[in-house]
């Protein structure tokens, strides 16, 4: 066992349709950029100045630079769960074991429970989601009240480590 850990999954953002709406906003920005620097032709009824266009056709690249590098980085250790949102957290953000009150792997709603993928805060009470794609993820229930689902596309794997470790607190809920 690497540094004591026992679960490792990093997921990132593979769900197809992302991609093609983010290549298809690059490809019409390079393309009108191209039509209005190179041939000096505008680009489209009321173009923009040379200046703006350079300045969204770099913003919609680096928007898909930015979903290149995003991933979910989740491990189980002994002494806790072991979460991170790269780029957005360098380091791991560290949930032990006896600030929990629950831990179960249980189905979920991106859309309508949390809003989407991402690092995102859940309506009604549900708290706090790191999720990338899917509808699986490890639910953890503080002894504050506080919550944070953590998506996963290892459900099992992940429920029979905790299962291992005595920290499945529940099975698979829906």
């Amino acid at each position: 066992m690497e540094n004591g850990i026992l679960f490792s999954e990093r997921q990132s953002f593979k769900q197809w349709w992302i991609w093609i709406i983010l290549l298809a906003i690059d490809g019409l920005f390079l393309y009108g950029s191209y039509k209005q620097l190179f041939l000096e032709e505008p680009f489209g009824n009321k173009p923009m100045n040379d200046t703006g266009l350079i300045l969204m056709t770099s913003l919609a690249i680096i928007l898909t630079l930015l979903f290149i590098f995003l991933r979910l980085d989740t491990k189980i250790k002994k002494d806790g769960i072991y979460v991170r949102f790269f780029p957005f957290h360098l380091s791991y953000k560290h949930y032990p074991w006896d600030s929990l009150r629950e831990c179960y792997i249980r189905k979920y709603s991106p859309i309508t429970e949390y809003g989407g993928w991402g690092v995102r805060l859940g309506l009604f009470g549900k708290g706090k989601a790191f999720n990338v794609s899917g509808g699986k993820g490890l639910q953890l229930e503080f002894t504050n009240q506080k919550k944070i689902l953590i998506g996963t596309g290892k459900s099992d794997e992940m429920a029979k480590v905790l299962k291992e470790i005595g920290q499945l607190k529940r099975q698979q809920k829906s």
